[in-house]
């Protein structure tokens, strides 16, 4: 009993330290001023639109007899989801450090907090966008919900265990910073957001299917597109990659943090 009421004290105590430090990042990162907090969501949101619009003008082919509303949607929006993750931790406890005077204050907490954020406005501005779309006629309802759901969930992941190991080695090598951007810019056009799989000879699809964040998009349209899209994917492959990454992660973040000094 006694055991249970120490627990549950600490997670209240976690709760109110990811909280706060959530409205901190909320404060710091869009301000009090002109559209303040909706900037979490609007911004994600212009580029897939953004994105869509110029496939849409151009006519651009992407390998598939899908919408290309509903292909740039499913591809670009997760894009955003894992992409942005690592650049929000980055060298992210270097400007943070006076925080580090507070004893419930830990480097995950400033990471889980970034992350949350970060996850949170790519969910709603797809959420948002899904929506608009099927209420212009654009897209269809999704095929089956489970999936989608769960492909999101898993690209949330790779997502938060990338992050995590990157933020965790910027605070050991600033080499991290200089190498994420272009490596990111590289993953960009083989994650899947702008071509199909199936659509690709068989020596590219293993090429491409290496990479985690493929699985989750090929399984985010399958649930969207089910009956005119044929998926290639292995999502036990993709968690294995993300249990290994989240592993490293708090390791390292366990390891960085007792070295991090409060200024």
């Amino acid at each position: 009993m006694e055991g249970s009421s120490s627990l549950s004290q600490s997670w209240a105590i976690q709760r109110r330290v990811i909280g706060a430090l959530l409205m901190r990042e909320i404060l710091t990162r869009f301000g009090r001023h002109n559209i303040g907090f909706l900037w979490l969501f609007v911004e994600p949101m212009l580029f897939t639109l953004g994105v869509t619009a110029m496939w849409t003008i151009a006519g651009l082919g992407h390998g598939s007899n899908l919408p290309i509303v509903a292909f740039a949607l499913t591809g670009y929006s997760s894009v955003l989801l894992w992409r942005n993750m690592p650049g929000r931790c980055i060298c992210a406890i270097t400007p943070n450090l006076s925080l580090m005077y507070h004893r419930h204050v830990k480097v995950i907490d400033i990471f889980v907090s970034r992350l949350l954020l970060e996850g949170a406005g790519a969910t709603i501005s797809f959420v948002v966008l899904g929506l608009l779309f099927y209420a212009t006629g654009w897209l269809s309802a999704p095929e089956d919900v489970g999936k989608v759901l769960f492909a999101w969930f898993m690209l949330a992941w790779f997502g938060f265990s990338l992050a995590l190991l990157m933020g965790a080695l910027s605070e050991q090598s600033e080499i991290v910073e200089k190498l994420w951007g272009p490596t990111s810019y590289l993953l960009f056009p083989l994650s899947g957001a702008a071509f199909m799989v199936d659509a690709l000879p068989p020596a590219a699809q293993d090429f491409v299917l290496l990479l985690p964040m493929v699985h989750g998009v090929e399984l985010l349209r399958e649930g969207y597109f089910g009956s005119i899209f044929k998926a290639h994917y292995d999502i036990s492959y993709m968690a294995v990659v993300c249990a290994a990454l989240t592993l490293l992660g708090l390791v390292k973040t366990h390891e960085i943090s007792r070295k991090v000094m409060p200024e």
